[in-house]
């Protein structure tokens, strides 16, 4: 029963941590209401929370080795539970900041390596093989639950009872982790090098932050460049977004020269650069970059068209996205039995493969009317291909190492899973609203029907860039404004217009995302996995039977 109970209390805790990346992008409108605040500042907060994780994701997997993955996993839980309840009691965007973004994305940042490494402590063999397969399976239910769960807590109360039932939740967990046993350390326990994990947090953050503001400050040529002492910021006549990006590589790339002075010194690195030589590995790291990258970029622009365009409501919302949760939760659970005589390769590759399909059918749906049926048909294309990757990413990234090296190997794989979260919804969300901006202001600058002065104060008044809101709030600002009823039309049609082409573009990226994909599956194993055998942990029950 104990070694049953172990799966059990980590994969609720990796449920919870992955249904924060999905279950708020069906409230975004709520929140927005609620907080008076925007959608590009919900976005900021999406995007932070995973980057955040994405930073220390590396020292959160390090802190495992010199404190014991067992601990860490419960310090990481506690510093959670206390940002969910920070957020579900946040009075401003700038709270929920705190507690989403910064309190829950530090405990994650423990938590999820300390969740690989414990199953790998616990399992081996086949039964290791399972075993990532459920950790997988809940990983995707979670990220798919979250938009019906947040749908329907949000239309039912208010999304702030999610993250207090969170901490209700975790709280359960934390009296149940006395059943987990950790791995002996062995030899001396390893000093935590803290300018390791300066350079890794600030050359990730450098890199996500410059591609989430390439939607204001533009990608190349500047079109609202930051301004210091009322100076722009446009180096060499440029955006500084390239620079910005540019830095943050320059820094990972010292980061990873410093790692191998520190083991050429003997001392103990965050992580063994080395690791990223291992061919399986590299390519395990990428798919989950992708997928990350795809899914949460997709859960971002979806639920602004269900919402924002077609005016649904939470609840509906995640209603309409239910093919999409029970395709990935189906596929999730049942590919681990497929994985038995289907290799890895080839099961992620027929993952990437429906993520781009998918991806490219939503595409076509994307219209003022939705078409209910063949809408839903697409996303349950995309949950199916999301569920297959889900299912074997975990099993093929720790199979690539020795056991002993299971947290270094987890707070890698926890860094590529939330570093493509966040750069597929700043990439994403950049492209949509950049798109939405030079497709409103080519159209109306077009439209002879509207007149000329008026199309000259909407491009000086959209140049700092416009905010992705339903016709309905653009059509009072310009009544407000004075304009004319059949002007006003005309404005709102385009800006319709508009926000269709921006959604197109933005999933049109996505899907392009997914076919990359497939250059990065070339070095997965080509063998079945799950077949080797071991020594159970010293100390561990005997697997289940």
């Amino acid at each position: 029963m104990r070694t049953w109970g172990v799966i059990v209390v980590l994969g609720a805790a990796q449920f919870i941590m992955v249904l924060d990346t999905t279950v708020m992008n069906v409230a975004i409108s709520d929140v927005v209401a609620d907080l008076d605040t925007t959608v590009a500042n919900v976005q900021l907060a999406i995007t932070l929370y995973t980057l955040v994780m994405a930073a220390l994701m590396l020292t959160g997997g390090k802190l495992g080795d010199i404190i014991g993955r067992r601990r860490t996993f419960t310090i990481g839980l506690a510093i959670y539970g206390v940002g969910s309840l920070v957020t579900g009691l946040s009075p401003n965007i700038g709270v929920l900041l705190i507690g989403w973004s910064l309190l829950e994305g530090i405990g994650a940042s423990l938590v999820m390596p300390a969740i690989v490494a414990l199953v790998a402590a616990n399992y081996q063999g086949a039964r290791r093989a399972l075993a990532f397969g459920i950790i997988g399976g809940v990983a995707a239910g979670g990220a798919a639950a979250g938009p019906l769960i947040g749908g329907a807590v949000t239309s039912a109360a208010t999304w702030r009872l999610v993250f207090i039932g969170e901490t209700v939740i975790i709280v359960g967990i934390l009296a149940l982790t006395w059943m987990i046993r950790d791995l002996p350390r062995e030899g001396a326990r390893p000093r935590l090098d803290l300018a390791g994990a300066g350079m890794s947090a600030l050359g990730m953050l450098l890199v996500v932050y410059g591609i989430l503001q390439s939607g204001t400050w533009g990608w190349l040529r500047p079109s609202n460049p930051p301004e210091i002492g009322g100076v722009e910021m446009t180096p060499f006549g440029l955006s500084p977004v390239p620079f910005v990006i540019a830095a943050g590589l320059i820094v990972l790339v010292v980061f990873g020269r410093w790692e191998q002075r520190r083991i050429a010194r003997g001392e103990a690195p965050i992580v063994d650069p080395s690791l990223l030589k291992i061919p399986r590995l590299r390519a395990g790291l990428s798919s989950i970059m992708v997928q990350q990258a795809f899914a949460l970029g997709v859960l971002f622009v979806i639920p602004l068209y269900l919402q924002t365009v077609l005016g649904k409501s939470a609840f509906e919302t995640g209603v309409q996205l239910l093919p999409f949760t029970i395709a990935m939760l189906a596929t999730s659970f049942t590919a681990p039995k497929l994985a038995a005589f289907i290799t890895p390769k080839r099961l992620i590759q027929a993952g990437m493969l429906a993520m781009a399909i998918g991806g490219f059918g939503l595409v076509g749906t994307v219209s003022p009317q939705l078409d209910s049926t063949t809408f839903a048909a697409w996303l349950g294309v995309v949950g199916l291909g999301l569920g297959l990757l889900a299912s074997q990413i975990g099993n093929v990234n720790m199979s690539s190492v020795d056991r002993s090296r299971s947290s270094e190997v987890g707070g890698l794989q926890g860094t590529a899973q939330n570093l493509g979260g966040s750069i597929g919804t700043a990439l994403i969300g950049a492209i949509l609203l950049g798109a939405l901006v030079s497709s409103f202001q080519r159209d109306v600058a077009e439209n002879e029907a509207i007149p000329i002065e008026v199309r000259a104060d909407l491009a000086e008044a959209t140049s700092q860039g416009i905010d992705f809101v339903p016709s309905a709030t653009v059509r009072e600002g310009i009544q407000g404004a004075g304009i004319d009823a059949d002007t006003t039309d005309e404005i709102v049609g385009e800006y319709e217009d508009a926000q269709i082409i921006g959604l197109k573009v933005a999933l049109l990226t996505a899907a392009a995302l997914a076919l990359l994909g497939l250059l990065f599956t070339r070095r997965l194993p080509t063998e079945l996995l799950g077949k080797e055998s071991g020594p159970p942990m010293e100390g561990a029950d005997p697997p289940p039977a």
